[in-house]
């Protein structure tokens, strides 16, 4: 019997997938568990309407992160941290601090989990980090950091 998986089945098959099987597995464990549905024209017509519905939902999320990835590259986040008198700074700019300036000045949310540099920047200068906005899409946003009170 064909059936078409609606969740994981170890040793049988990944969800959507479309598999055959002993009829007497689809009728005691498959279908009375709702692990599968049998093969017929509706079936089909459903598991195709819901993987345009996931490429659609995919494409959608991907051009949203690429626009925000376009924003980012326009943007520089300052930051200050005090300096001792040999020139190093004391304490640094955390993943979070980064985050929350993001969200406060630009409105634009950004888990610290996306961060692909996870980097201490502890010391002045020019920053690049590189976030995982969506799969595939990579954004970088510029950080300075320079001495409080120059």
């Amino acid at each position: 019997m064909k059936v078409i998986l609606l969740k994981d089945v170890k040793n049988v098959g990944k969800k959507d997938q479309t598999v055959e099987v002993s009829d007497g597995y689809a009728a005691n464990f498959l279908l009375p568990r709702k692990l599968a549905v049998q093969v017929s024209k509706t079936s089909t017509q459903i598991l195709a309407n819901q993987k345009e519905q996931e490429k659609q939902l995919f494409e959608k999320n991907q051009a949203e992160a690429r626009l925000i990835s376009e924003k980012l590259e326009k943007i520089t986040l300052e930051f200050t941290l005090k300096s001792g008198s040999n020139g190093r700074c004391f304490g640094n700019v955390s993943l979070k601090q980064i985050e929350e300036k993001l969200l406060s000045q630009y409105s634009i949310t950004i888990d610290k989990r996306k961060f692909i540099d996870k980097g201490p920047l502890d010391s002045f200068g020019m920053y690049h980090l590189k976030i995982e906005l969506f799969k595939g899409v990579i954004g970088v946003i510029n950080v300075h950091i320079s001495e409080e009170g120059k």
